[in-house]
């Protein structure tokens, strides 16, 4: 945290500069020339004149205008998408003088520059507590989350995987309104009463990269990464067995809610994922009547009226649909968290009490933890083969270092084990080149920057992935070896299998991203985190496990890392609670998700932060781990609604214009909600208070909450409060006294602290609490966060 209050609003400022200088700066406005760039036009819905019979012709005659004045011609249709379901307007590729003469128009809110986005890349339902051999249950008691609808937006689906089946399912929800978009190898009768509906979208796409060369990606739904196939089965693949990945993680495959229907939306391609198509998505997929959004992708974090995703998923919020957005994998550094609007449940990642040892012997006895997913032939046993570092054997020492592509010799690697270090290129891909290189093995060593932190993956040769001390223990004893003795260094990899039982569990994953919240430091991000590490789950046909275009290996199921796969697991476990509870609102089950949550391992301490060992906090975790099955009971719920969010955007200092972009809502009361608190005022389920010390002994704010009673007819809350350090904490009033379900009561907690001297100039210190209500069956816990900054 030492660098945060430095870094906070100067990154904000660099991004939002370089978004608006790149899309907007004009070397003359008289040049008429056509840029590559894509822009999202806002408009309000209810500005077209009469004369258009539809949106699309009114868009349609703008634009012809624009370019005949721009250029004198009269230039076809070049919109790329429209959209009327989470908002109004169209996305087009447009010159730099059209996008600053089509901001001025009347009916037009505002032209956002286009971002590329990309993806964040069972035995985790009984880690959840997920038992189908109970006789009662989340998963028994919602019927599996049959009647729900979950929208998968990604790289799009192998719809012929079994986890994709449609056995014992009833007929497809009567409120359904989708279809099944035909496509090259995909047709109409790809779907089923499992997969309900397929669409994609890659106008955007193709505006900045042309056509799509569909030798390597297929211009339909399915998918030919493997990402979104990976994540649909997560969030609600059926049961299978046998499952395993190269014979790793035996056992069941289930996802989520194992009953819920899937619909896919595929707006990812080769060169990413672009917001133009993202939008086109969430526009459709709420259209067709999701219920849940799953979405695990991001970009940077930019002001809420500038991110497509935030105002794509307000609009899905209003409407009733869920949101559930991966975090990031920026981690172990902070200020790192994607995806952060209030109004989208952003997960970070966990592990779960599964491993894969694959462990480094030195000839010098030392045995190094490692682990791995190779599945082919293994180094010979017993035999101890030679050793080196690729970035002391020739080449630039960089790349050499980080075994790209044509770094290494041949005649150095060949018949020996090589030790890579991560970066620039896929893991994977480094087992690649060493593999061309005649190398027989490869250790995988994280940088200082990784930690600790082990990601298995799928190798094509013997190779293991160990933290970064390990790393450079190893590169110690091959630079010893090789200057002290006659001996030269030597290792072998022992591949152990699947390991059950690890302990302790879960661990904050070292790639999960971390908070503060770059965008609002007062809204605690991510909100919760979910297994993320070493993932099981359904992949392609014609996808090789390790994801690089050599590997001709195929496998039903594949084991990946990221909090792409920590999302789907919360996007079907909301799925299961509105089954339960199809009132609640998205911010109910968020909220349920959040005050449940549990923050200690299975030794009984607080979860370790994978990536140094140590202790982590509120921002690494949020809220929490899930807990799917006191969610479906919280006691008291924080619930929030469109009007509230206005407000916060309203106290967050935005203009009614900026506000419109978002909420679609022109007569915005930001007086009204000025009067009536402060941005950390919304009533989300934390509470985070940043101070500014400008020279001030004492500090102090107050947050007003308002809780509803979804437990007991009657029942009596009292409030327990375990302050930040330093900090004075009082709730008033004390206990909440409900007579029935359903109704709301508010309470007010004051915060009190005294500066913190010792703070540098540019620095901040972060310490945290919790509050929990209590009726003696349920706690409702919230974290709180008091983080003091000493400014510049």
């Amino acid at each position: 945290m030492a660098l945060a209050a430095t870094l906070l609003n100067f990154t904000r400022l660099l991004i939002l500069l370089s978004l608006i200088l790149s899309s907007y700066v004009v070397a003359s406005v008289a040049d008429d020339t056509y840029d590559d760039q894509t822009f999202i036009v806002v408009v309000r819905g209810d500005a077209k004149p009469s004369i258009f019979p539809t949106h699309r012709h009114w868009y349609d005659s703008v634009l012809t205008t624009l370019s005949a004045s721009a250029s004198g011609s009269l230039p076809g249709s070049r919109i790329i998408h429209t959209y009327a379901t989470v908002l109004h307007g169209f996305s087009a590729k447009l010159s730099t003088y059209e996008a600053l003469k089509l901001e001025s128009l009347h009916g037009v809110v505002s032209v956002i520059p286009q971002q590329v986005r990309h993806p964040h890349t069972t035995r985790s339902p009984h880690f959840l507590g997920l038992k189908t051999t109970d006789n009662a249950g989340l998963l028994r008691e919602t019927d599996f989350g049959s009647d729900l609808v979950i929208g998968v937006i990604d790289t799009g689906i192998w719809p012929e995987r079994q986890s994709f089946n449609d056995r014992d399912l009833g007929p497809v929800p009567a409120k359904w309104r989708g279809e099944c978009v035909a496509g090259k190898e995909f047709p109409a009768s790809s779907c089923n009463r499992k997969l309900i509906g397929a669409r994609y979208f890659c106008g955007g796409y193709e505006a900045t990269n042309g056509k799509m060369n569909e030798t390597s990606e297929w211009r339909s739904a399915r998918d030919t990464d493997g990402h979104g196939t990976h994540t649909a089965s997560i969030a609600a693949g059926r049961y299978v067995f046998p499952a395993s990945t190269l014979g790793y993680a035996r056992g069941v495959a289930a996802g989520m809610a194992p009953k819920a229907r899937l619909a896919a939306y595929k707006v990812c391609w080769n060169a990413g994922c672009y917001d133009a198509d993202i939008l086109a998505a969430f526009d459709a997929a709420v259209a067709d009547g999701v219920d849940v959004i799953s979405l695990s992708v991001g970009g940077v974090v930019v002001p809420y009226y500038l991110d497509a995703i935030a105002i794509a998923a307000f609009g899905a919020s209003h409407a009733g649909v869920f949101v559930s957005a991966s975090a990031g994998n920026g981690g172990p550094g902070g200020l790192t968290v994607t995806n952060v609007a209030p109004w989208v449940t952003t997960v970070g990642a966990g592990t779960i009490d599964r491993d894969f040892p694959a462990n480094v012997k030195l000839g010098n006895g030392r045995v190094v933890p490692g682990v791995s997913l190779y599945g082919g032939p293994g180094l010979a046993p017993g035999r101890m083969y030679p050793l080196i570092y690729a970035g002391s054997e020739g080449g630039d020492g960089y790349s050499s270092s980080l075994c790209l592509e044509g770094s290494l010799d041949p005649q150095l690697v060949k018949g020996k084990i090589v030790l890579c270090d991560r970066g620039i290129n896929s893991r994977a891909a480094k087992g690649q080149v060493v593999k061309k290189s005649g190398g027989v093995g490869m250790i995988l060593a994280n940088g200082v920057f990784d930690g600790e932190g082990l990601v298995a993956d799928c190798h094509v040769l013997p190779a293991t992935s160990v933290g970064a001390s390990a790393g450079d223990e190893i590169r110690k004893y091959i630079s010893s070896k090789s200057k002290y003795s006659k001996s030269p260094p030597t290792a072998t990899i022992v591949f152990r299998g699947t390991r059950l039982g690890v302990r302790p569990a879960p661990v904050v994953a070292s790639f999960s991203a971390r908070g503060p919240n770059p965008e609002t430091p007062e809204i605690l991000k991510p909100d919760v985190i979910a297994p993320g590490l070493n993932i099981l789950a359904a992949w392609p046909d014609r996808v090789g496990p390790s994801g690089i275009a050599s590997d001709k290996r195929r496998t039903e199921f594949n084991i990946l890392s990221g909090t792409s796969m920590a999302c789907p697991h919360v996007s079907g476990l909301a799925a299961l609670l509105k089954a339960a509870h199809p009132e609640w609102s998205p911010a109910a089950v968020r909220s349920a998700l959040m005050t449940t949550a549990y923050t200690s391992d299975s030794k009984g301490e607080t979860m370790l932060d994978e990536s140094t060992g140590n202790a982590s906090t509120v921002q690494d975790f949020g809220a929490g781990h899930v807990h799917p099955q006191n969610a479906m009971d919280p006691g008291l719920i924080y619930d929030l609604s469109s009007y509230d969010y206005t407000d916060f955007l309203c106290n967050s200092n935005y203009t009614l214009k900026n506000i419109e972009v978002v909420t679609r809502t022109n007569n915005a009361n930001c007086k009204g909600a000025k009067r009536a608190g402060h941005v950390g005022n919304l009533n989300y389920p934390s509470m985070s208070a940043v101070f500014q010390q400008y020279g001030r002994r004492k500090m102090s704010t107050h947050f007003i909450r308002t809780v509803t009673n979804v437990g007991a007819a009657e029942s009596v809350y009292r409030a327990t409060v375990k302050p930040p350090e330093g900090v004075r904490v009082t709730v008033e009033p004390e206990k909440l006294a409900f007579r029935r379900v359903g109704q709301k009561l508010s309470f007010l907690v004051r915060v009190e602290c005294e500066a913190i001297r010792s703070l540098s100039p540019g620095s901040s210190s972060m310490k945290s609490g919790y509050l929990i209500w209590s009726d003696g069956r349920h706690n409702v816990s919230s974290p709180l966060i008091v983080t003091m900054q000493q400014p510049l």
